[in-house]
């Protein structure tokens, strides 16, 4: 039997000077973070420590900036103005290595605030649409405060948390977070979809980035056969492939017939379908974005997009300028175990222009820029104008290659660069 309490008797737990991880994506736990902020008048020097967060995340805005300090390990949009001020930073680090950070006692954890589904016959609560590093916290944490949403989906893996191991529960029946990537899927983005699924073998296993791009490659991935997924993420895209078997998982080179994800942010068609959904298993990232683990698989292809490419090949996906935009997140664990992986292909898909008519693909990259991946690592690189093959291909030859498929409207500046800097 579990004893409720309000989310107010549950945060008042949490002293000042405490470090906190919160779950991330559509299990952000904004009801707690809500009730964070309203007992801010108490507490000063609390780090919050996460990925991804959603939603309202109150205690990211300027009037509780002597309370609350974000220090998040990969930057999305309600932290981003928080993470670029003084009241906040960013740890630049793979993916695979945050829950190092967190057994280690790099960023030991005083209380971890997740979102979990109800517990079942077993006791057993589930962290849902995401485990990625919350498994980690969760085994690292001295206390935890769960919320428990009815509308949570209970998700097969890993994620498994018994009742016993939770400090405070708070009911909760929130509608989830949710994005529909698909319904901005455009034009450029299916050109780009088409030309990136021309990669891609049957048999093939398949990791795929956020976002638009992504989503327009997964459409085009119909006329394909026996696919199978090993992502950090999924969204919608993966679910008619998987009812029309075109995603089957039968020619993995691990867990065969199962896709494998650490997390999923869509819609709420794509909760339902995990939702006790043997098929898929959600397991820790430390496992699922470990190079060795990802290159295990035949034909693996890591599909990943990018902010900027320089003309030999260096590729910025976390940063404009010095102004941190998200993360090195998963990128490197997967175009570098999709290089060593048989028959693997590293892509970075992008559009050759911001929608704003930035260029993408520039001589150099912008002062202050990170560099996600580097040159060393790259191999295809699609636009919507074609695809550029980088590997072996020395400066002169990548510059050529990449020139090619920008857009049309930036190939003298490009070639002008190219020329004053080989000649």
């Amino acid at each position: 039997m579990i004893d409720y309490v309000s989310a107010e008797e549950a945060i008042s737990m949490i002293q000042s000077g405490n470090r906190i991880f919160s779950h991330g994506s559509a299990c952000t736990p904004n009801f707690l973070l809500d009730e964070l902020a309203r007992q801010s008048y108490r507490l000063r020097d609390v780090e919050i420590v996460s990925i991804t967060l959603q939603g309202n995340v109150a205690v990211a805005k300027p009037e509780y900036k002597d309370s609350f300090r974000i220090n998040s390990l990969f930057v999305s949009t309600p932290v981003r103005e928080a993470v670029n001020s003084e009241r906040g930073d960013f740890v630049p680090i793979f993916l695979s290595e945050i829950p190092t950070l967190f057994k280690s006692g790099i960023l030991a954890l005083d209380v971890a605030l997740i979102t979990v589904s109800p517990p079942d016959v077993h006791g057993y609560c589930t962290l849902g649409t995401s485990i990625d590093v919350a498994r980690s916290a969760v085994d690292s944490a001295k206390k935890i405060i769960a919320v428990v949403n009815p509308k949570m989906p209970r998700t097969h893996g890993a994620g498994m948390v018994h009742i016993k191991r939770i400090n405070q529960f708070v009911w909760n029946e929130d509608d989830l977070l949710t994005v529909d990537y698909s319904a901005k899927v455009g034009d450029e983005e299916m050109k780009i979809g088409e030309n990136v699924a021309e990669l891609i073998d049957d048999k093939a296993t398949l990791q795929m980035g956020i976002g638009t791009i992504p989503d327009a490659v997964l459409k085009c991935l119909h006329n394909h056969k026996d696919l199978g997924i090993h992502t950090e993420m999924l969204s919608d895209g993966i679910i008619d492939l998987i009812l029309d078997d075109i995603v089957n998982n039968k020619y993995k080179g691990t867990h065969a017939n199962r896709s494998i994800t650490s997390f999923c942010f869509g819609t709420r068609r794509l909760y339902d379908f995990v939702d006790d959904n043997p098929s898929i298993a959600f397991l820790d990232v430390e496992y699922v974005n470990f190079p060795i683990n990802i290159m295990k698989n035949k034909k693996m292809h890591a599909i990943n997009s990018a902010i900027e490419i320089d003309l030999t090949g260096q590729v910025c996906a976390d940063s404009i300028g010095t102004y941190q935009f998200s993360g090195i997140g998963g990128q490197m664990d997967f175009m570098r175990g999709a290089a060593l992986s048989e028959g693997g292909k590293p892509i970075l898909a992008i559009s050759s222009r911001t929608k704003k008519g930035v260029p993408r693909i520039v001589p150099f990259l912008k002062q202050g820029a990170g560099v996600v991946t580097t040159r060393g690592h790259i191999h295809y690189v699609c636009t919507e104008y074609g695809t550029a093959y980088l590997y072996g291909k020395n400066l002169r030859q990548r510059a050529k290659a990449l020139i090619e498929i920008s857009h049309p409207d930036d190939r003298e500046m490009l070639e002008k660069a190219a020329f004053e800097r080989f000649q």
